[in-house]
Formats: structure tokens, sequence, C-alpha cells
């Protein structure tokens, strides 16, 4: 096969200021920049403002990227794109400190302490030396950071979400079960909280990292979901997401004291659904559900992986609901096929998940589990107490499930009916695609189940 021709950016050689370039081949690497760097950037901002002024780093990170995507097309894109925005970014942070009426008196002392702290670096930064048991990936130390135990689980999260990922009040809203304006005044809590306590910026280390681990895993398992399934949009996958969330895991697996058996379980059900990844769309980027897929595109390496995960999360007695979540991934990746995978341990596996966790989202799939061990029946009572009384009722899924358990029972005006209003509740085009191909069976004319 022909090998794609480079980015002209990307195949600029080092050392030299490549020519202007197409402003899509800009957006392209800027986003790829943003992804990987601004965690980083805000790190460093952060770290000299302090935690209290988290959002002008952001902001000044943000407008950082911006001005890259208005200039660098006509300009070229510097040697070291990521210096430039570190630079951009501190003048940015300066101007604004400059303006702001409360800094006057100590304006001189405090730019020139934040110009010393963070210099314009002439080539790629190299990271400072560590103490032992600090974390060294910079959006990792931050995410820590976001994670303080002043704040509630979820605002620790939707603050690190925002501020690292790049996940926009959309997507968040997709990944808390919530609207967008209540994301937004989660956030808006977050930093008040902060700001009203006088949290000072702090990188934990050593026994410090426990309190904050629950947040940060949570962080991370929410950054891997968006990336598995994308809460809107033209594509079905970002493995960008999830290859993000995989390496931040791997930092954490790794660690003498963050490296906790919950930690290696959450890491295997990454790597197992990842392996899954290849199949899980068509060469056109349709949606191919678990049954149909071709389980010889499956990474048997990742699932090599994942396994040895799941066993060393198994030091100790604890059973936390990632560790369950890589059981019936497991379960999935190790069956030769759907027809012989063990739907009864996987119902088992989420009753015992259920007890621990109660979640919407996890009663929904357990739903899947229960309509192939029980039929459909017991499947449809549940999923109609779940959308009268969970508030799922206008939760796309809920409905492509009803719709596809009422067509298994051959009733196919009620499965046409919960399809038609999957169809207007679903957000990715590719599942719009997959549940107006099962509204089409129910159509006059098609066959029934047998």
């Amino acid at each position: 096969m022909k090998a794609s021709s480079p980015d002209p950016i990307e195949a600029a050689p080092s050392g030299a200021v490549p020519p202007p370039a197409s402003e899509a081949a800009v957006r392209r690497l800027a986003e790829g920049l943003f992804r990987r760097e601004s965690g980083r950037l805000v790190s460093m901002l952060t770290g000299i403002l302090g935690l209290p002024r988290l959002q002008l780093a952001e902001d000044s990170v943000q407008e950082a990227m911006l001005r890259a995507l208005q200039l660098w097309p006509d300009r070229g894109v510097p040697e070291h794109p990521q210096a430039w925005l570190l630079r951009t970014a501190r003048n940015l942070a300066i101007d604004t400190i400059r303006r702001e009426a409360n800094f006057r008196d100590k304006q001189p002392a405090y730019i020139a302490h934040l110009a010393q702290c963070l210099p314009s670096p002439p080539g790629p930064t190299v990271d400072t030396p560590l103490m032992e048991g600090e974390i060294r990936d910079h959006r990792l130390r931050l995410m820590f950071a976001c994670c303080h135990p002043a704040l509630p689980t979820d605002q620790q999260a939707a603050l690190a979400l925002k501020t690292l990922c790049g996940l926009g009040q959309g997507e968040m809203a997709a990944a808390f079960l919530t609207t967008e304006t209540a994301i937004a005044k989660r956030l808006t809590r977050a930093r008040q909280r902060l700001r009203d306590a006088g949290v000072a910026f702090e990188i934990p280390a050593g026994p410090e990292l426990r309190p904050r681990l629950d947040g940060v895993l949570g962080t991370l398992y929410l950054l891997f979901n968006e990336g598995y399934k994308v809460s809107a949009g033209t594509r079905l996958i970002r493995a960008d997401l999830c290859a993000e969330a995989i390496r931040l895991a791997r930092v954490l697996a790794g660690h003498p004291v963050a490296g906790t058996p919950r930690v290696h379980a959450l890491l295997a059900l990454m790597l197992l659904n990842t392996a899954r990844l290849p199949a899980r769309t068509d060469t056109a980027g349709a949606l191919v559900p678990l049954d149909r897929q071709d389980r010889a595109r499956w990474d048997r390496g990742l699932i090599s992986q994942g396994m040895r995960h799941l066993e060393l999360a198994a030091a100790g007695d604890e059973a936390s609901d990632y560790h369950l979540q890589a059981a019936i991934s497991a379960c999935h990746c190790l069956a030769p096929s759907d027809a012989g995978t063990d739907w009864r341990r996987i119902l088992t596996l989420y009753d015992q998940l259920l007890a621990i966790r109660p979640s919407p989202v996890f009663e929904l799939n357990r739903t899947v589990a229960e309509a192939r061990v029980h039929g459909p029946e017991r499947a449809i009572q549940r999923l109609k107490v779940l959308r009268d009384h969970a508030g799922l009722g206008d939760y796309y899924l809920t409905h492509t499930l009803l719709g596809e358990f009422e067509w298994q029972r051959s009733h196919l005006g009620a499965a046409a009916a919960h399809f038609q209003r999957a169809l207007q509740l679903a957000e990715v085009a590719p599942e719009r695609d997959w549940i107006r191909g099962k509204l089409e069976r129910c159509l006059p004319g098609e066959t029934a189940p047998s």
C-alpha cells in the first residue's frame, strides 16, 4: 500500500522554519499540540500564578492557541512551536495582570518574578529533575493538583477535564449525564470554592497522592470513555483520547505509591476495550455492533497486556468498580464468538458492579446481558422502570435498546416507535446511521425475526 503524503508541516526539516502552510494543516498541528501540550503549559503558568488563578492560565493558553491558528498559516510554523506557545501564553498572562487594578501596587515585582520563572525557552523544554515519589508527567501532575480534597469528586473531574483535556461543556455534559448549564455551574462552583478556601497551587507527592487518586482515576475514566464513544459529531471514536488516557494510566501504574490495584484495574479496562477498537467501525467509519465484529481484527497484544494488568489488580482484597468492568470486558475479549460468550457470568458481574456503584448506564448495559440470558421480555420490563424512574427517558440508548428488544419479539410497530425516538436523540453520525438501519428493518415488507 502506498504511504500517504506527509503533512507539509511535519515534513519540514528540523531546525528550519517551514513556509506558510495551509489553514487545514495548521489546524491539525495546533489541535495535536493542544492535546499534548496544553496541560503542561497550564501547569507551568499555574505553578507561578497559584491555583486560584487557574482560569487565567487556562485562558492564556487557549488564547495562545487561537493566535497560532491566526498567524501560522501566513507566517509559517515556528521552529519550536511549543516554545512559541509558552512564550505567547506567558506574555498574555503578563498583559492581563497589568490590566488588573488589584495587582497595580505589586505589578513590577510580580511581572519580573513571572518573567524570571517562565523564560522564553530557545528550544524544546527539558523536564526539571523531580524528587523521588513525585509524579513526573506534567499533565498528570496538574491533574492531581485539580483533584484537591477541598472539592467534591464530580467538581474535581470536571475541572481537570475542562482544563487539561480540552473537553467542551457539551462533551462533559454527556459524560456526566447532565446539561451544559449544570456543567458550567459545576466549574464555577469549583473555582469559587478554591478561591474562597485560599487553596494554593501544590503538586502532591508520596503519601499525599492517595487522597486525590480517586479523582484522577475518575478523570482518566471519563477521558477514555469520550474517546471510546464520542458524545457528538461525525466520528464514533477519538483514538487520541483513548491513547492519552492509557498513557497517563501507565504512568500511574508504574508509580511506587500511586500504582494501586485500582490503577491496574482501570488500565486493564482501557487496554481490553481499546483492543476491540479496530473492529468497532468498518472502512467507511460505520458502527459495527459487538455481535457482528470480526474478532480477528481485535488486537491480541493489547488483550494480553490488559489481562496482565487485571492479574496485577488482583493483589490485595480490593474489588473496585474498575475491577468488575475490566472483568466484563475480559469476558468479551476471551470469548471465541458472540454465541460463545459467557453471558450469565457477565450478568452476575453487572449485578456485583451495581451493588457497589449504582449507575443508570450500567443498568442499561446490564439489560443487554439480561436479554441474552432470560429473553427480551424481562429486559423490557427493567428498561421501562429505568426510563420512568432513572431519568433516562430522553437518552437515545434507552430507546435503542427498547426498540431492539421489541424487534426481537416481532413487535415491529413498537420497535419502530422507539427507533424513531432514538434517532431524534442521538447526536453521533455513525450511531444515527446504525439506528436508521434498525428502523428500516421495521418497515412494511421487512421480515421479522424468527
